[in-house]
């Protein structure tokens, strides 16, 4: 990856204050979105680590995630497949595999959901986020990914802020650390 695309990355990450009442500060990447340089750059950076294992299809988590995962598939050149949750209204009519996350950074458990007709067996899949803090997310794409015969060959993310041994076991790579964001 080109030492600008890293250095914008940074130079361009906002931690917000939501107010009062609020537990935690806000990562803002609006500003990774807002930039052409950063965009063309995010796509081949994120996959470079990937090519060698040749995925067939990109698949992402809703909400930012269906940003990122397109600019991978077009550096791919394979499709890319959203994975869907409950709470952001849009879940698609068909078939759908589900899997629920372990508890992430919040305690949350979040369901995930992805049309059966786009995950094909056989299909080698690279998972694409913008900002991993626990791998829940991940953990809960894998398992549908083998629910409907796929095999992951890793995750690329922006940010990656989870534990090295997460990263390794889940074979995550990513563009800049949580520390480096957390400055």
């Amino acid at each position: 990856m080109p030492a600008e695309l890293r250095e914008r990355l940074i130079e361009l990450f906002r931690w917000i204050d939501p107010g009062p009442g609020s537990t935690h500060l806000v990562s803002d990447v609006s500003g990774w979105w807002r930039d052409p340089e950063v965009l063309a750059g995010l796509g081949p950076a994120l996959v470079a680590p990937f090519r060698a294992a040749r995925p067939t299809v990109v698949l992402a988590p809703a909400v930012t995630g269906l940003l990122v995962g397109p600019l991978a598939a077009t550096a791919l050149g394979v499709g890319f497949v959203p994975a869907h949750k409950p709470g952001d209204g849009r879940l698609p009519a068909g078939a759908l595999t589900w899997a629920q996350s372990p508890p992430d950074f919040r305690g949350r458990q979040v369901d995930l959901a992805v049309r059966e007709r786009h995950l094909d067996p056989g299909d080698r899949v690279l998972v694409v986020d913008d900002w991993v803090a626990t791998g829940a997310q991940v953990r809960a794409l894998y398992d549908i990914c083998a629910a409907r015969g796929a095999e992951p060959v890793g995750t690329a993310a922006v940010a990656v802020d989870c534990t090295p041994e997460t990263a390794a076991e889940l074979r995550i790579r990513g563009l800049v650390t949580g520390a480096e964001l957390h400055g």
